[in-house]
């Protein structure tokens, strides 16, 4: 249903994030199923791309998953998302997706943050300008803690053309009568009556940022 809506009302390109959970990214042949089915759903209903990452339990990328999961998005365009980050080698991981035939590796350089994995991120870069085989798109987007006061530095140090942030900020619930003593969630989960919403000044703020650069 969100999808539907959103390629309604705006005209950029919409990737899906195929995600059947939380958590890690080791996932059962239950999870795998449930992951093809909204690979599926997410093409009927006019995704121009997807979004995934599956790794084996020693952090490698889990090629065999990896190529069933991509032979279902086909022809679509994929990126391998912040699973990246949990590799046990990112230089080897990085090979093994450029191989596979993933168009975009998302990373915030297996740090933290994107600032603080930014040299991870040139290096990265640097490598698959390098590689024989290449992304299709060459595309490298660091993504992770991005805010309009530190996009500049991680766009100039990276050499990227694109990248990824949340750019949103709470909104106060418009309920009036509110319940204290229930939480519909975990005791750390957000508030109850404080909704996260993409904020468009902050969006235009680094649009403006970006475009500048780049």
């Amino acid at each position: 249903g969100l999808l539907q809506v959103v390629k309604q009302c705006v005209r950029v390109p919409v990737f899906v994030m195929i995600r059947p959970r939380g958590g890690d990214f080791l996932y059962s042949d239950r999870e795998v199923e449930v992951m093809k089915a909204d690979i599926r759903l997410a093409k009927l209903h006019g995704a121009d791309g997807l979004v995934f990452g599956a790794l084996t339990e020693d952090g490698r990328i889990d090629t065999e998953l990896c190529t069933a999961l991509l032979a279902v998005c086909r022809p679509l365009p994929v990126t391998f998302h912040r699973a990246f980050d949990m590799v046990h080698d990112p230089l080897v991981a990085l090979e093994t997706l450029i191989s596979l035939g993933f168009e975009r590796v998302l990373t915030s350089g297996c740090d933290s943050s994107a600032l603080e994995g930014l040299s991870l991120i040139k290096r990265l870069a640097e490598q698959v300008l390098s590689s024989p085989w290449c992304l299709t798109s060459g595309l490298f987007p660091p993504g992770g803690g991005i805010t309009e006061r530190n996009l500049q530095r991680i766009l100039e140090g990276s050499t990227a053309s694109e990248f990824h942030c949340s750019a949103r900020s709470a909104r106060d619930s418009g309920m009036k009568f509110r319940n204290p003593n229930v939480a519909m969630g975990a005791s750390f989960s957000a508030p109850e009556y404080s909704i996260k919403v993409a904020d468009v000044a902050k969006v235009r703020t680094l649009n403006a940022i970006a475009k500048n650069i780049l």
